[in-house]
């Protein structure tokens, strides 16, 4: 097979790659990475590059206008290479860091009714032994066991070979005293760390909390001795590059290497984020005894190495739900080599360790009264029900609530649009901007505030479509069709018009239709009408912006009082960190995954007909936003 010399641009060294060879390979050998939000599939339009020279064959051509085309723009993940080339790369978007500095008290602070001082898993113990001699020859390994035995009251310990290439030494550095640190939690305990001399009491026993969202991820670095959060870093999750969605994720992981390439991704970003934590307490990574994780069956899957391709297919399978306790070494985590890795259970291939921890942070589990609980992000996940049955979902809402599949759209960073208004006379914007600098996009918040003026002012009519007559150049014909513009380009940032097409809206139509179709059939599953739910309480760092009256306006969210809805933000860490610190509520975890009941929405034909219904604004049955209907008719 003949080969080809492939330069780009930003590196002058080329790549002798074959014929046929996907210039997003040829991009990755060559140490550049362009971004793959769709995993490879063509769809999002964000792998563009430009051929300078040189023969190349497109496979789709998506997003590409025949000028874009002309100009010899193409999709690196969807263009092959068929003779040397010169490629250039445009700059590609940064992801700006936003490290959650600024949690709020909810997030920071327990339940009311939770103790932190319940009993920890994790034990630090002091420990003296006697020195062997002449008549007592017990072995070092026996010797510790039965000072355990005798001082502490626990019978029986195991160690891995590399804690006994230890022991011997240990002991007689710290003159037969030392401290160890064990794993109480598993049967036998375990050792975790032996160290020569006593640790005073006092010192921090460190423990971390983990969730990895698909789009960010959280870790909260804590004492296991008296439960205070000591740090809280967040980043973004290294995979977006690789897939913006789990189904994106799951298709670039059954490419090739790209398993252990996501793995890789996201190992760095928990790793980095554990690091900064202890560099900010003083601490060393490898003080840590044990962490916590929950997150989504598919980001769970990749993490750990295991194949994820079943979530994907029919009949929608993990690989597994439960995962026992793992070793830090096992899993790549970079804290102390034998500290505890302790995965928090999924139910079902779409309800994951995210869902079930946050149910368990919400306490819905163990109230009476009948709550919805719904996780907003790329995938929504609904959890219907109180202290006696719970009944769960999830609905593929993608990510235009996240800026994603928006033209204009961007994440809730500096230079995003949060907040929408329009004059209902004029047609005229105005809006706020988070850092109160020149608008760059706008998110997701930001979406659904526009979305819902547009609707009340008639902007667009009930079926999304834009009025092109209205008196104001506003609105104007666009290469993708009628579009609004928000903000003109002397108003930005980067010197263009920020506006919402058509397809903007078809895609946010349908993300919010996902969502409502959701809890609609889960809620018709169970026999309860929408307006019988006491409480609704919605999770995910996404919720904490949302407004609730424009959510109800386009039909997002029911049509109930606003002083049911509790806006409680990224419960899947609030949850993992409630696990780490004792057992009662790492147990009571177990018990809500094993009584969940879940739905499979694909498999239900209501879903669709339910889904079909809510594609309008705010519904095709106006009865069921009496609030928004009295507004539309004022």
């Amino acid at each position: 097979m003949a080969e080809h010399d492939v330069t780009f641009d930003t590196d002058p060294d080329p790549v002798r790659v074959p014929t046929g060879t996907l210039l997003i390979e040829a991009a990755t050998k060559a140490g550049i990475m362009i971004q793959q939000p769709c995993g490879g599939q063509g769809r999002c339009g964000r792998c563009v590059v430009r051929v300078i020279d040189g023969n190349v064959r497109r496979r789709s051509t998506v997003r590409l206008s025949p000028a874009d085309i002309e100009a010899g723009y193409a999709l690196a993940c969807q263009t092959v290479i068929e003779s040397d080339a010169l490629i250039s790369v445009p700059s590609q978007e940064k992801i700006e860091r936003r490290l959650t500095t600024d949690l709020t008290a909810l997030e920071i602070t327990p339940p009311d009714d939770y103790q932190p001082d319940v009993v920890q898993m994790i034990r630090r113990l002091n420990l003296t032994l006697s020195a062997p001699g002449m008549e007592d020859q017990t072995d070092d390994w026996n010797r510790v066991q039965a000072a355990l035995r005798r001082q502490i009251g626990i019978e029986e310990v195991r160690a891995s070979l590399a804690q006994f290439r230890r022991i011997g030494r240990v002991l007689r550095e710290g003159d037969w005293q030392v401290t160890l640190a064990l794993d109480a939690g598993e049967y036998p305990a375990r050792l975790i760390d032996i160290q020569p001399g006593h640790t005073p009491e006092n010192k921090p026993l460190w423990g971390a909390a983990v969730d990895i969202g698909t789009t960010t991820v959280t870790v909260w670095l804590c004492d296991l001795l008296n439960g205070e959060v000591k740090a809280q870093v967040a980043e973004y999750n290294s995979q977006i590059a690789c897939g913006e969605d789990v189904i994106s994720r799951i298709i670039y992981s059954s490419k090739n290497s790209g398993g252990e390439e996501l793995r890789e991704r996201v190992l760095k970003t928990i790793n980095d984020l554990i690091a900064t934590a202890c560099k900010r307490v003083q601490a060393q990574p490898d003080s840590i005894m044990k962490a916590t994780v929950a997150g989504n069956s598919t980001m769970m899957h990749l993490v750990l190495g295991i194949p994820a391709e079943s979530i994907r297919f029919s009949p929608f399978v993990t690989g597994v739900n439960t995962i026992p306790v793992l070793t830090a070494h096992d899993v790549g985590l970079n804290i102390h080599p034998e500290g505890s890795v302790d995965c928090l259970p999924g139910v079902a291939s779409y309800v994951g360790a995210d869902i079930t921890a946050g149910v368990l942070s919400s306490g819905m589990s163990e109230t009476e009264r009948i709550t919805l609980f719904i996780d907003v992000g790329t995938n929504g996940e609904i959890v219907l029900g109180n202290n006696q049955w719970l009944v769960a979902c999830a609905c593929s809402a993608g990510p235009a609530f996240e800026g994603g599949g928006v033209r204009d759209g961007m994440r809730a960073t500096r230079g995003a649009i949060e907040e929408v208004w329009i004059n209902g006379e004029t047609f005229e914007p105005s809006f706020r901007v988070i850092g109160n600098v020149r608008a760059q996009g706008i998110c997701g918040s930001g979406l659904i505030s526009l979305l819902a003026e547009m609707f009340l002012t008639g902007v667009v009519d009930k079926s999304g479509n834009i009025n092109l007559l209205l008196p104001t150049e506003r609105v104007r014909k666009g290469e993708h069709g009628a579009e609004y513009v928000i903000a003109g380009a002397d108003e930005t940032g980067h010197g263009q018009d920020i506006a919402i097409t058509h397809v903007d809206i078809d895609n946010l139509l349908r993300a919010k239709a996902a969502i409502y179709a959701g809890f609609t059939v889960l809620a018709d599953r169970v026999g309860i009408p929408l307006v019988s739910v006491e409480q609704v309480l919605v999770g995910g760092s996404f919720g904490k912006y949302i407004n609730v009256e424009k959510a109800i306006e386009i039909g997002l969210l029911p049509d109930i009082p606003w002083e049911n809805f509790h806006f409680l933000g990224n419960t899947a860490i609030r949850g993992a960190y409630m696990a780490l610190l004792n057992g009662h509520p790492r147990k009571r975890v177990n018990e809500i995954a094993e009584r969940m009941t879940y739905i499979e929405l694909s498999a239900d034909n209501t879903f669709y007909d339910a889904f079909t219904s809510a594609l309008f604004l705010p519904h095709t049955d106006l009865l069921r936003f009496p609030t928004v209907q009295i507004k539309g008719s004022g």
